[in-house]
C-alpha cells in the first residue's frame, strides 16, 4: 500500500538521459542542455533542490511530459562546477521518491508538482532478515565475478546498513543493468517486493558475465593459437631467409587464403578447397605434385561460384534486339518471346533448352547471341564439331599428366557468372569412339533434373548449371541421337526467300561490308535490281554467307577504283555488275525450259537445306536390265525397285507393252554424281521419270514432286516440305505435287512464296502421272530429248524439236 503525502510541492525538472538516481545515493552528473541548466540554475536560487526523472528515450534532446517517466527523485545539490565548454558539473544527493503530479511549462525549464512517495512493508522481520542476507550473498557474488566493473569495496558498506529501504537502494544503485530494470526497482515501494526484484536481477547478470567469461576464454584460446601459428610462421621466414631460401610458396598460401575469404563457396567445395591448401602448404616446393595442386587451386578459385549478372527480361527490348539482328525468321522470333516471356513470369524456371536446327548461314549463332544481350546475360560459344572424347567434356582425372576440366566448366570461367547463355555449337557432329561418347556426357549437362550437380572429373566436386541457359545448334535433325534429341525444344530455321535475302543484304550485309573495307556510303551505291541479281545468279543457298561474300567481292574490287582516284560516287547496277563478280553462276531459273521424256525434277532436303534433283531415265533395246548410277544409297534404291514394280504393274494403264521388263534395259541416272544421295522422298520422281521413259509422255517442264511410294501406289508422307518447297520457288518451278499428309507443314510457307506457287496434294501415284504427264507421246520414247545444242562424245546432235 502506496501512502502519499497530502500536500504537493513545486520543483524545477531535470530530464535524465540513460541514467537515474535513487534515494540516499550521491551521483556526480554533468548537465549541457539550455532547458536543464535553467533548471538548475533556477534550483540553486531556491534552496538547492529539484526533482530529477529519467526520459523514455535517450536520443530525445527535447522530451515532452509524456517522454519522462513518472517517478522521479527529488535531488539536492551538494556542488557545482562550471566547465569552459559551457557545461556544469555537478553532485546531487538523493533525498525520496516523488511522483509527478503535473508539469508547468516555463519557456525555459520545466516546473513540476510532486508528490511525496513512502516505502511499505519495511520492517525487519524474519522473512526481512532472510532476504537481507539472501540479496548480500548474491551481490557479494556479483561483485566478485563482475570483473572490477564494481569496486570490492562497496561490500563493506552494504554490511554496515542497517535500514532495508536504504540497503535496497543501496545495491539497486550499484548494479549495472538497463535503464529500464532500474527505473521498475525506483517504482517498487514495497521492500521486500524491490529485494525479490534485484535478487531475480542479479542472478540474470550473474549468468551473462559466466557466458561473457566463456567467449572470453575462446577467443582468448583461438588468438594465442593464431598468436603461435604467426609467431613460428615468423621464424621460418627468419630461417629460410638465413638460408638463402625463398618464400614464394608462402606468399602463394597467402594469397589462396585470401582469395578463398573473399569468395561465396558453397559448403562442399570450401571444404575441399581448404584441404587442398593445406596440402599445398605442407608440400614441397620441388614436388611434382606441388604443380598439380598448384593447378587444381587456381581453378577452383577462378570460377564464378557466386557471380550472376542481373537479369533483363524486356519483351519489348528483346524484340527490337531480335528485329535489329534479324530480318524474317518470324515464327523463330515469335519462339523466343515466348521462351523469354515464360521465364520472367517464373522467375526461376529450369527452362528446356533450345535446339536450332537450319542449314548453315541462316542466323543460328547470332540468334543465340541476341537472346544473351537481350536477356542482359554473359555470352560464350563451345563448339562440339569433332569433339569425340568424353574427358572433352567432363574434364580430365587429375592423376594424368596435363589434366584441365572439361569444355563446359572451361566455358563457365570465361563467363565469369554463374547464370550465362552458352551456345554448344554443331552438336549434330559429334563423333564417338573407344575413348568414350561425349553425346552420353552431355546427357547430364542438358538435363534440368541433374545438370545442378554436374560433375567434372578434374574439379571433383558438383557445379551448379542450372541456371545456365543452354541453346544448342545443328544443321540437321536426325543427326542428333535421339536421348539427347529428348531433352531439347527443337526450333526448325529452315532457310530464306530470294525476297527475304534481298531485304536482309539491304539492310544489314551491304553496310557491314561497307564498314569492313572502310568505304563511305556516299563513295559507292549499288541498286535494288542489283542485289535481286546478285541472289538469283551468284548465290544458290539456304542461308547468306555467299551472298555475304559476293558483296564483300564488289567492295574489294570498288576499294581499288577508289584509291585509283576514280570520280566518286562508283555505281554498281546489272549493266555492270560483271565487272566485278564475272559471268553469273546459276542459271536464273533452274527450270528446264522444255517438256521432257524421262526426267522428271525432284525435290531433296540437305543438311544445307532445300535441293531440287533431276532424274533422267533412258530406255534401249535389251533384256530388262536396271541400271542405277549417281551415288544412290540403299534407300534409294529400293525406291528405284518399287517404282519399277509399280509401274510394272501399271503398264496396260499408262499403254506400254507388258513385257517392257524383258525386252529393253533402263537406264536411271542422278546428276551430279559424286555427291552420294539417300532417302526415301525420292519414290513418285522416280516412278514418274520411269512411266515417262516407257510411255513417251513428256514430263511437264514446270512440276517439281517429293513422296514416298507403295507397291501398291501410296504417296506417303516425308520431311522438309518447307526447305525442298522454297529451293523450288528459288529455282523458279511453279507447281509443286506433295502427299496429302504433308497438308499441315504447308502452314509454315511464306505467304509471298505460296501465292506464286501451285500446290497438289496427292494419295495415289495415279494422281501424280495425272498431274505430271502431257496427255499425248511423243514418236519416240528414247527417255531424253535434247532441247538445244548439247555435246555429246565430242560431237554435236541438232535439236530434233
Amino acid at each position: 500500500m502506496t501512502t502519499q503525502k497530502s500536500n504537493e510541492e513545486m520543483y524545477p525538472l531535470l530530464p535524465l538521459r540513460g541514467l537515474l538516481v535513487f534515494p540516499h545515493m550521491v551521483t556526480p552528473l554533468e548537465v549541457g542542455r539550455p532547458r536543464s541548466i535553467n533548471a538548475l540554475e533556477n534550483a540553486m536560487i531556491k534552496g538547492k533542490k529539484l526533482v530529477m526523472a529519467a526520459q523514455r528515450e535517450v536520443a530525445n534532446l527535447e522530451p515532452q511530459p509524456e517522454d519522462i517517466y513518472p517517478i522521479g527523485t527529488l535531488c539536492e545539490v551538494k556542488q557545482l562546477l562550471k566547465t569552459p565548454e559551457g557545461q556544469i558539473r555537478i553532485l546531487v544527493e538523493g533525498l525520496e521518491r516523488v511522483r509527478i503530479t503535473e508539469f508547468n511549462d516555463t519557456d525555459f525549464y520545466y516546473e513540476v508538482s510532486v508528490v511525496h512517495e513512502e516505502s511499505t512493508d519495511n520492517e525487519v522481520d524474519l522473512e526481512m532478515r532472510a532476504l537481507i542476507r539472501t540479496v548480500r550473498e548474491k551481490f557479494e557474488e556479483y561483485v566478485l565475478s563482475s570483473n572490477k566493473r564494481i569496486p570490492k569495496e562497496i561490500l563493506a558498506t552494504i554490511l554496515d546498513i542497517k535500514d532495508p529501504d536504504r540497503l535496497a537502494d543501496t545495491i539497486a544503485h550499484q548494479l549495472v543493468i538497463p535503464l529500464e530494470d532500474k527505473q521498475r526497482l525506483l517504482e517498487r515501494l514495497n521492500v521486500k517486493k524491490r529485494f525479490e526484484d534485484i535478487y531475480e536481477l542479479i542472478s540474470k547478470e550473474i549468468q551473462i558475465i559466466d557466458l561473457e567469461k566463456q567467449i572470453q576464454k575462446r577467443v582468448r584460446a583461438q588468438m594465442e593459437r593464431n598468436q603461435k601459428e604467426f609467431y613460428l610462421r615468423e621464424q621460418i621466414k627468419a630461417i629460410q631467409k638465413e638460408l638463402g631460401e625463398r618464400d614464394d610458396k608462402v606468399t602463394e598460401v597467402e594469397e589462396y587464403k585470401k582469395k578463398l575469404s573473399k569468395l561465396k563457396l558453397p559448403k562442399e567445395v570450401k571444404a575441399k578447397v581448404v584441404h587442398e591448401i593445406h596440402r599445398f602448404e605442407k608440400m614441397p616446393p620441388m614436388a611434382a605434385e606441388t604443380v598439380v595442386v598448384r593447378n587444381y587451386l587456381d581453378w577452383m578459385l577462378s570460377l564464378p561460384w557466386s557471380t550472376r549478372t542481373k537479369d533483363r527480361i524486356d519483351i519489348d527490348e528483346a524484340q527490337r534486339i531480335l528485329d535489329q539482328d534479324h530480318y524474317g525468321l518470324e515464327q523463330v522470333k515469335e519462339r523466343i518471346l515466348e521462351f523469354l516471356a515464360v521465364r520472367k513470369l517464373t522467375k526461376g524456371m529450369k527452362g528446356p533448352i533450345l535446339c536450332l536446327v537450319g542449314p548453315p548461314g541462316v542466323g543460328k549463332t547470332s540468334l543465340a547471341r541476341s537472346v544473351a544481350e537481350a536477356l542482359n546475360r554473359k555470352f560464350v560459344r563451345l563448339s562440339l564439331g569433332g569433339v569425340r572424347d568424353e574427358a572433352e567434356i567432363r574434364g580430365h582425372r587429375r592423376t594424368y599428366v596435363g589434366a584441365l576440366p572439361g569444355k563446359i566448366i572451361q566455358a563457365m570461367k570465361t563467363a565469369g557468372s554463374m547464370n550465362p547463355v552458352m551456345l554448344l555449337d554443331e552438336i549434330d557432329k559429334l563423333a564417338a569412339d573407344h575413348r568414350g561418347d561425349p553425346t552420353s556426357a552431355l546427357l547430364e549437362v542438358l538435363d534440368p533434373e541433374q545438370n545442378h550437380t554436374f560433375g567434372d572429373h578434374y574439379l571433383e566436386v558438383p557445379f551448379d548449371l542450372s541456371e545456365v541457359m543452354f541453346i544448342t545448334t545443328g544443321n540437321v535433325l536426325h543427326a542428333i541421337p535421339g536421348p539427347l534429341r529428348d531433352r531439347m525444344e527443337v526450333i526448325q530455321l529452315p532457310g530464306y526467300t530470294e525476297e527475304e535475302k534481298i531485304e536482309i543484304a539491304k539492310r544489314h550485309l551491304w553496310g557491314k561490308q561497307l564498314k569492313n573495307h572502310g568505304i563511305k556510303e556516299e563513295q559507292l551505291k549499288i541498286s535494288d535490281n542489283t542485289f535481286s541479281r546478285i541472289v538469283a545468279e551468284y548465290t544458290r543457298e539456304a542461308g547468306v554467307r555467299n551472298l555475304e561474300r559476293q558483296l564483300a567481292t564488289i567492295c574489294r574490287k570498288a576499294a581499288i577504283d577508289i584509291v585509283k582516284g576514280v570520280k566518286l560516287p562508283i555505281r554498281v547496277s546489272v549493266n555492270n555488275l560483271e565487272k566485278y563478280l564475272g559471268i553469273p553462276k546459276y542459271r536464273h531459273s533452274q527450270a528446264e525450259k522444255v517438256d521432257k521424256v524421262g526426267v522428271a525434277t525432284g525435290l531433296a532436303f540437305t543438311q544445307f537445306g532445300g535441293d531440287i534433283l533431276s532424274i533422267e531415265i533412258t530406255v534401249v533395246d535389251g533384256k530388262g536390265k536396271l541400271t542405277l548410277t549417281g551415288q544412290l544409297g540403299e534407300v534409294m534404291r529400293e525406291s528405284a525397285q518399287a517404282a519399277m514394280s509399280y509401274i510394272r504393274s501399271r503398264s496396260r494403264e499408262l499403254g506400254i507393252d507388258s513385257d517392257f521388263h524383258e525386252t529393253k534395259d533402263i537406264h536411271m541416272h542422278v546428276p551430279e554424281g559424286a555427291i552420294p544421295k539417300d532417302g526415301p522422298s525420292a519414290g513418285i520422281t522416280i516412278a514418274t521419270a520411269l512411266a515417262s521413259a516407257l510411255s513417251g509422255r513428256p514430263v511437264r517442264k514446270e512440276v517439281a514432286m517429293t513422296g514416298e511410294i507403295t507397291l501398291r501406289g501410296r504417296v506417303l508422307p516425308i520431311g522438309g516440305v518447307k526447305e525442298k518447297i522454297l529451293a523450288a520457288h528459288r529455282a523458279g518451278l511453279t507447281h509443286i505435287i506433295l502427299p496429302q499428309e504433308n497438308r499441315k507443314d504447308l502452314e509454315d510457307l511464306p505467304d509471298n512464296v505460296r501465292k506464286k506457287l501451285r500446290i497438289d496434294l496427292v494419295e495415289h501415284m495415279d494422281e501424280v502421272l495425272d498431274l505430271a504427264l502431257l496427255e499425248e507421246a511423243v514418236d519416240e520414247a528414247i527417255g531424253f530429248i535434247p532441247t538445244e545444242q548439247t555435246e555429246v562424245s565430242g560431237s554435236w546432235l541438232e535439236d530434233p524439236q
